[in-house]
């Protein structure tokens, strides 16, 4: 019997905005063919995101990928994954303009089946949304706390504890909608602002660490299924306990191999 649930319907742009006050969406990180496949059917959105540069190759921010590591997991994963919606995360230092942005979402394009791409911003990069969406690039914004921004903020910080924070996040998310963005994935946010945000907009709204009050959840695969031990952050919960279980596996594995178990005879040719 599967374990699969059977209500899969493969995503689209339309879809995914229809999907506003009638369907949560789920949406998770996936960097390579084999995750990406398990996801496919399962997952409504699946996002390379620049974490991977994180969770991937042992940096410690986003800051440093680049549009060719990204351009490289996304044909990965698009091949392990060709039914789903996948979108490419744009790195830091690629969309700074509106040329620049353009010409860098055009190669994505070219080089991926990537469906859409993710940049970050509100107000601030209105221009070059509207600019990529007015050029047929689907665009998905994101607001609130943004990895990109880290070294230039001080750090990882939770927004909308303020008012007047909370109206330049709800002015972000309207800007971004107007500028064309088909969703808007809002993280790190107090969840009685996160719904706010929600309500303010037309289009769905992918929370992380926003509370159960959005449109939508995403998370990166490597802290829901429980993999990063160093450092869980709030608003993770771990599904699978998978560092302990994969170290339990190899542990085996280097237990038999040491005393003659593996392989077994029917493991032979």
């Amino acid at each position: 019997m599967s374990i699969v649930k059977n209500d899969f319907e493969k995503m689209n742009i339309t879809k995914i905005k229809n999907s506003k006050n009638n369907k949560k969406l789920t949406m998770i990180t996936a960097y390579d063919a084999l995750f990406a496949k398990l996801f496919e059917d399962i997952a409504d959105m699946i996002l390379v995101g620049d974490s991977l540069n994180m969770s991937f190759a042992g940096k410690p921010d986003t800051l440093s990928a680049t549009l060719e590591q990204m351009i490289y997991h996304t044909n990965a994963v698009c091949a392990g994954a060709s039914k789903a919606f996948v979108i490419l995360d744009m790195p830091f230092g690629t969309y700074i303009n509106k040329d620049d942005a353009l010409k860098n979402a055009i190669e994505v394009y070219r080089q991926t089946n990537a469906a859409a791409i993710k940049i970050e911003g509100g107000e601030d990069r209105a221009d070059i949304i509207k600019h990529l969406t007015s050029n047929s690039i689907a665009v998905m914004g994101h607001i609130g706390l943004m990895p990109q921004y880290v070294r230039s903020e001080g750090g990882y910080k939770v927004r909308g504890k303020t008012i007047e924070d909370e109206a330049q996040l709800i002015a972000d998310a309207i800007a971004v909608e107007k500028a064309g963005a088909f969703a808007i994935v809002v993280e790190g946010v107090m969840s009685n602002v996160a719904d706010k945000i929600t309500k303010a907009v037309n289009i769905p709204v992918i929370g992380i660490g926003a509370g159960n009050v959005t449109d939508g959840q995403v998370l990166v695969w490597s802290d829901m299924l429980g993999f990063f031990e160093e450092f869980k952050p709030k608003f993770v919960r771990h599904y699978l306990n998978g560092a302990s279980l994969v170290k339990e596996a190899v542990n085996q594995y280097r237990s038999d191999v040491q005393d003659s178990s593996f392989p077994s005879k029917e493991e032979e040719y």
